[in-house]
């Protein structure tokens, strides 16, 4: 086990590691452009998670840059209590130790849930896609710079180069401890570390997020939030896949005219519920088992709804328990809904976009967690630590 390096030491390594992005920024776009021209898939959304540009080393650098300015969060005192005996009693927060992350595609990652893992005082393992792979290891090469430029150990950062079955053999049997498991990906990645780790694991899951239309909804804040989540981003976990609108919404067709012409502009292929079959340019649901895809492409479905009660009912049976919107005037329905609506983060008159660590004050995240234990929504600095009792007696027995 590394033993915890000082906070000035690992506020070091980071802002090294943002001057390391910075000096090497054309060399890992050069890289990353022969990661994408070796990439043959026709899967829009990986491609579009694998592609590192200008602004995306922006990013990266902006989050070390700001995990270095945040507080320590090992060590943090969370409970205190003086027994009658005179012991004093502390709760306090404590690095996992090791941290495992496993991700597909995202080269922003290798920096990001790193140095988050890192902050909180981690050594991080990282199994990348192979797709990235080139992309990956320069930045692991960036890490271990700055951190031998700290007298650190490159240990606290390592790339694991294996394919699929040694990454089986590991997670059933690691040749190291490991302490926490976060795989960041798809709902085959997810599964496939669940049924294998023989450790913890924090489940950063699917999306498949919902927007519903009360019938006091404003039309504006409507069209605008449901084209957000939708045509933003079609990769990212936050982004919208399913609308359902309250029947009694006034106007309705000519609402639901006006959001299928905006699709359009946008090559959206929009499939519908009985209801909306009688509009033009809606291709029926297929299947039931619709209602729970994600779907990470320019594609949405969209049905009629009776009312808050049924919405709230419709999303807890098929959404991924990551974000819900209700677009309302109407606060009491709103507070109704935002109670009652089991995802990790529930919106009124808002972009489900925001869910995200920078978004929501976390300056960044590990990932976005769909469990309940532990964390659940973005997974930040001071959500990366398990804690610990500390003791102090003076011979005290039971």
């Amino acid at each position: 086990m590394n033993t915890l390096l000082s906070l000035e030491t690992r506020n070091a390594v980071l802002l090294k590691m943002a001057a390391l992005l910075e000096q090497e920024r054309a060399e890992i776009i050069k890289i990353n452009k022969a990661d994408l021209e070796a990439y043959d898939g026709n899967d829009i959304s990986m491609h579009d998670r694998l592609k590192v540009d200008d602004s995306k080393v922006d990013e990266m650098i902006a989050s070390v840059t700001h995990l270095a300015s945040q507080e320590d969060p090992v060590g943090v005192e969370r409970f205190q209590f003086k027994h009658d005996n005179g012991m004093q009693v502390y709760n306090k927060t404590a690095s996992f130790g090791t941290v495992l992350i496993i991700y597909e595609s995202r080269p922003d990652v290798t920096v990001e849930a790193a140095g988050i893992a890192f902050k909180s005082g981690n050594k991080i393992l990282l199994k990348g896609g192979k797709e990235s792979l080139n992309s990956n290891l320069k930045i692991v090469e960036l890490w271990h710079q700055a951190l031998k430029a700290n007298q650190a150990s490159s240990d606290w950062v390592e790339y694991l180069q294996f394919n699929r079955t040694e990454t089986q053999a590991f997670l059933e049997k690691p040749t190291q401890k490991v302490d926490l498991i976060v795989p960041r990906g798809g709902e085959k990645l997810i599964a496939f570390v669940k049924q294998h780790a023989s450790c913890p694991v924090i489940i950063s899951g699917r999306g498949n997020n919902f927007v519903y239309v009360h019938k006091d909804a404003n039309w504006d804040i409507a069209l605008k939030l449901i084209l957000n989540g939708k045509t933003a981003k079609i990769s990212a976990c936050n982004a919208i896949d399913k609308v359902i609108i309250d029947k009694n919404l006034p106007k309705k067709d000519e609402f639901i005219k006006t959001l299928i012409s905006k699709l359009k502009e946008f090559d959206v292929q929009i499939l519908g519920d009985e209801a909306l079959l009688k509009q033009d340019g809606v291709e029926p649901i297929p299947a039931d088992s619709t209602w729970y895809e994600e779907f990470l492409d320019y594609k949405i479905a969209i049905g009629e709804i009776d009312s808050n009660a049924d919405a709230i009912a419709m999303i807890n049976k098929y959404s991924g328990g990551h974000s819900s919107v209700i677009v309302t005037t109407d606060n009491k329905e709103a507070k109704t809904f935002m109670e009652n609506v089991d995802t990790a983060a529930v919106y009124h008159n808002a972009s489900s976009r925001f869910t995200d660590g920078s978004q929501l004050g976390l300056g960044g995240e590990l990932a976005i967690s769909t469990d309940k234990l532990h964390q659940r929504g973005p997974i930040g600095l001071q959500h990366l630590v398990t804690n610990k009792w500390y003791v102090h007696g003076t011979g005290q027995i039971r």
